[in-house]
């Protein structure tokens, strides 16, 4: 079965490619409000201990909204 992008979400995948601390650990897309993003997570550690995912979204070069009514004007 093939993955279908759904708005207002996306994936995220181990990035097997990682070489240094910087590089996330994760990679993968989304589509949000109509537009494709890239998406980059790495593992953190707050100041309490917690583990948590920190996000960064970068809109995929030539991606443009796509809205519903478009086709309107």
């Amino acid at each position: 079965m093939a993955f279908e992008k759904r708005n207002d979400s996306g994936v995220l995948f181990k990035n097997e490619k990682k070489t240094a601390d910087n590089h996330p650990n994760a990679k993968g897309d989304a589509l949000i409000g109509g537009v494709e993003y890239w998406v980059s997570g790495w593992t953190k550690v707050g100041k309490s201990g917690t583990k948590y995912q920190s996000l960064s979204f970068k809109v995929k070069e030539g991606a443009k909204p796509k809205h519903d009514d478009d086709d309107i004007f």
